[in-house]
């Protein structure tokens, strides 16, 4: 047993312990300062170090990591009135990004417009026509992507037309063709809910690609990544003449 005032010695960290405990602590500020600006508005780094108890160097420091994730952005100080001498204080505010990091009700605005849909206009099969006619219009950038490309190519091409709109897709090689893989599905909260906007996805690509592709995982179902199994396609002529006759 101990004797009164006797302490337990605090274990020694490792140097990558305490680099990890550092790094969350940063994240943890970092997201403070975001938040911040999220409820108050463009803020001077004075601003938020005034709310948030911490020096100014400790404010630009954090600021600097969040503009380098493209999270804020500085701009001007919009200044009403007589404006004063001097050049305007500097501002920082959130971007989309930066926003789109927070809680947003997007998810559940779209899942109760599709379900709108289906009640009012005819049930699955008019939520099948919506999801037919969305990816229709996002297709015609993925359609030039695919015709400037070689055939072995078509896929690689596709992939990185489709993460420019945020899929972070890539392709690879698989036997007897290959695997596209999406590993982040912008509307896979809503797809869990509606399955026809993976059935959708699944039918322009195979439109866009010219053969039939089978789909073998999605995040909507708890999958790790989409991925989607493209047949090799054959060029060779030769093979789809022969055993024919001379017309």
């Amino acid at each position: 047993m101990k004797n009164v005032g006797e302490t337990r010695e605090t274990p020694r960290r490792t140097p990558q312990e305490e680099l990890a405990v550092g790094l969350r602590s940063d994240r943890s500020t970092r997201n403070r300062v975001a938040r911040s600006i999220l409820d108050h508005g463009p803020s001077t780094v004075a601003e938020l170090a005034g709310r948030l108890g911490l020096t100014q160097a400790a404010v630009r420091r954090h600021l600097d990591a969040l503009a380098a994730d493209a999270v804020v952005e500085a701009r001007e100080q919009r200044v009403y009135g007589a404006r004063t001498r001097g050049r305007p204080a500097k501002v920082f505010a959130l971007t989309d990004c930066g926003r789109d990091a927070f809680d947003q009700s997007y998810d559940k605005l779209a899942a109760d417009a599709l379900r709108w849909i289906a009640d009012r206009e005819g049930g699955p099969e008019a939520v099948a026509a919506f999801a037919r006619a969305r990816i229709a219009a996002q297709a015609s950038a993925y359609r030039k992507a695919i015709e400037a490309a070689t055939p072995d190519k078509r896929a690689e091409a596709l992939a990185k037309a489709l993460s420019i709109d945020g899929y972070a897709a890539t392709a690879r090689s698989a036997p007897v063709g290959e695997q596209l893989c999406q590993h982040h599905c912008p509307v896979a909260h809503v797809a869990e809910q509606f399955p026809q906007l993976c059935e959708a996805e699944t039918e322009i690509f195979a439109e866009l690609l010219g053969t039939h592709v089978q789909r073998l995982a999605t995040i909507a179902h708890g999958d790790g990544i989409c991925t989607t199994f493209i047949p090799k396609i054959s060029t060779d002529t030769s093979a789809s003449t022969a055993g024919r006759n001379p017309a």
